[in-house]
């Protein structure tokens, strides 16, 4: 069992960066993959970055890929998205996800989920 706490949302000006963070309750915390999703208002939800149980391996999304870097501090039970060069289609309610199966992750369907934080960049 996971519970996951995301911070750090706001509002920005385009170009400006923010960084999220996700607290994760659970002593096997660092036995989980770990995800950032999003979903803007009238849109579907995404996946913009994951990162495996370990830290080795990350992945992002193609509108991402360069702004937005995945970390995790496994010792402290933190996922960290940090995001640069934000732009307004970067606007939605982002959350952070985890699962033990990195497919069902990447696929859109972890079994934790966090309550969400809004980002909001203003053009």
């Amino acid at each position: 069992q996971v519970e996951l706490v995301e911070s750090g949302g706001g509002l920005v000006q385009a170009g400006g960066s923010l960084r999220l963070s996700c607290a994760a309750s659970g002593r096997t915390f660092s036995s989980y993959d770990m995800g950032w999703f999003r979903q803007a208002p009238g849109k579907e939800r995404e996946i913009v970055a994951a990162i495996t149980w370990r830290g080795r391996d990350t992945y992002y999304a193609d509108s991402v890929k360069g702004r937005f870097t995945i970390s995790r501090d496994n010792a402290n039970n933190m996922v960290y998205l940090q995001m640069n060069s934000l732009k307004a289609e970067d606007t939605a309610v982002y959350y952070c996800a985890a699962d033990l199966d990195l497919r069902r992750l990447r696929g859109g369907a972890p079994n934790y989920w966090g309550q969400g934080t809004q980002v909001t960049v203003s053009s």
